[in-house]
């Protein structure tokens, strides 16, 4: 799948503006109407349609930028579940689409006119959160998760609402000094739907509803950090006319025995004896690609910080990964036999004064 700043041939620093006019040629160059049965401007209409639903929305856009088509519902949809939804949309899925982005016609709200207020013709959306590891994270993992979600049970009827006529508004009309005035509001009966409830089968819920547990597999891309979350598209609640909402899944990470997690990189502390911080020596480091060893350079000191590097989290959209970095501790037994007790005051005999025993503390 093409990137969709070059399916629209912007940067991708391009403002908002910039985005909607360059779709705006897109559009009217590969519009159906202008090119009668002639499946390669249609197919290039779709693309840059698919292209503009992502990048106008400054959410769905701050997920691509992190996690490419796999963030916003557009991945290898093999499997359960898939990343669904987002992909190879219809003519009707972009007039709707639009519709629901803009209000009313696409194309009134892209090349000019007015349109609807009407909320978007979704169901709610699920949010889950999803723990993972942080060896999960570094190399990217796929996972089956459960979820509930609600969908509108078979057998359900509705009927046009009596109190908005189906518009699903009513107008209030109030008289003031300057006259009566008008406002519009959503229907309190049918909640802005325009339809309620006829007949619907034992054990749904008011609402025509049920409760339906569901496996979706996904692939979280390697580099995901606490708080980041990837939109699932078509997986989250029913409404009343079988729409689905989304699927928002929050990734948090898992406490590891060792590291701490910095961005992309590691931090990690290895203890040491006196002997090898004087001569040097050899350390096995376990890392998230499993042990690697470590050069311990002689006379190093207490608190010095040594980098693995390559060996952090794997940076977004990027070949490119954080460090592993080492702090060094040297070990101070709070015993030692009558032996070694000699020996030390031999050796500190022989040592030579610290010529600089204080300096000043970088907090």
């Amino acid at each position: 799948m093409r990137d969709f700043y070059d399916v629209l041939g912007v940067s991708k620093d391009a403002s908002d503006d910039m985005i909607k006019k360059e779709y705006r040629k897109l559009a009217i160059k590969y519009h159906p109407d202008k090119n009668p049965d002639d499946s390669e401007a249609e197919s290039k209409f779709k693309e840059a349609a698919e292209a503009y639903s992502i990048l106008s929305d400054a959410q769905k856009r701050s997920q691509y930028d992190q996690f490419g088509h796999a963030g916003v519902g557009m991945g290898d949809q093999s499997g359960a579940g898939g990343f669904g939804g987002g992909v190879h949309m219809s003519m009707d899925d972009i007039f709707s689409q639009f519709g629901d982005i803009f209000g009313g016609s696409p194309f009134e709200s892209i090349f000019g006119g007015g349109g609807s207020s009407r909320s978007r013709n979704k169901g709610s959306d699920i949010k889950i959160k999803l723990a993972l590891t942080f060896e999960e994270i570094s190399q990217g993992v796929e996972k089956r998760i459960k979820i509930k979600q609600s969908i509108l049970a078979d057998g359900v009827s509705f009927n046009t609402c009596n109190t908005c006529g189906g518009n699903g508004q009513v107008v209030q009309v109030t008289n003031t000094i300057l006259g009566r005035m008008q406002q519009a509001s959503i229907c309190p009966k049918c909640s802005g739907n325009g339809k309620v409830i006829g007949n619907r089968p034992p054990g749904t819920a008011p609402d025509g509803m049920i409760k339906k547990e569901k496996t979706i597999k996904i692939k979280v891309p390697a580099g995901v950090e606490s708080g980041n979350y990837m939109t699932i598209a078509g997986q989250g609640n029913e409404n009343f006319q079988g729409n689905a909402g989304d699927l928002l899944v929050v990734f948090a990470e898992k406490e590891h025995k060792y590291f701490v997690r910095d961005n992309e990189h590691i931090f990690l502390e290895v203890t040491i004896n006196y002997p090898d911080a004087v001569l040097g020596t050899t350390v096995d480091i376990p890392t998230l690609d499993g042990v690697s060893t470590l050069k311990i350079p002689p006379g190093i000191q207490s608190g010095k910080l040594l980098r693995m590097r390559s060996k952090g989290f794997p940076l977004m959209r990027s070949s490119s990964k954080g460090d592993q970095i080492i702090r060094v501790v040297i070990y101070t037994p709070s015993s030692i036999s009558k032996e070694n007790k000699k020996n030390i005051e031999t050796l500190s005999k022989t040592l030579e004064p610290i010529k600089m025993p204080y300096s000043k503390i970088d907090l």
